[in-house]
């Protein structure tokens, strides 16, 4: 399990905050006795076992030790949002052809 540093902050990769939860799942070892084998402290267990059970795996994608999810999931909420503003468009557009194309003949 390898750890990142960067600048005097600790990031963390993927792989050492799955490898973390899942050990803190062991009913046989606590989340704060694992935190001291890992060298960090008990409650980001606690946040990151938090963030995998509600927000699922895409909490845990990350580039370079900064998580992404956030931005991504705004993106997805412009787009979907375009996506609908495009179809109502398209609609009217299709009703406002049929109207015009009906006087033609």
């Amino acid at each position: 399990m390898s750890k990142k540093r960067k600048n005097k902050y600790n990031h963390y990769t993927e792989d050492f905050r799955r490898e973390a939860v899942r050990r803190s799942e062991d009913p046989n070892v606590s989340a704060a006795e694992v935190a001291k084998d890992l060298g960090i402290h008990p409650g980001q267990i606690y946040n990151w076992r938090r963030q995998y059970k509600r927000l699922s795996e895409k909490q845990f994608n990350s580039m370079n030790g900064v998580d992404y999810s956030m931005e991504e999931s705004e993106e997805i909420r412009k787009l979907r949002r375009q996506v609908s503003d495009l179809k109502e468009e398209n609609e009217f557009l299709k009703k406002a052809t049929a109207y015009f194309s009906r006087d033609k003949w």
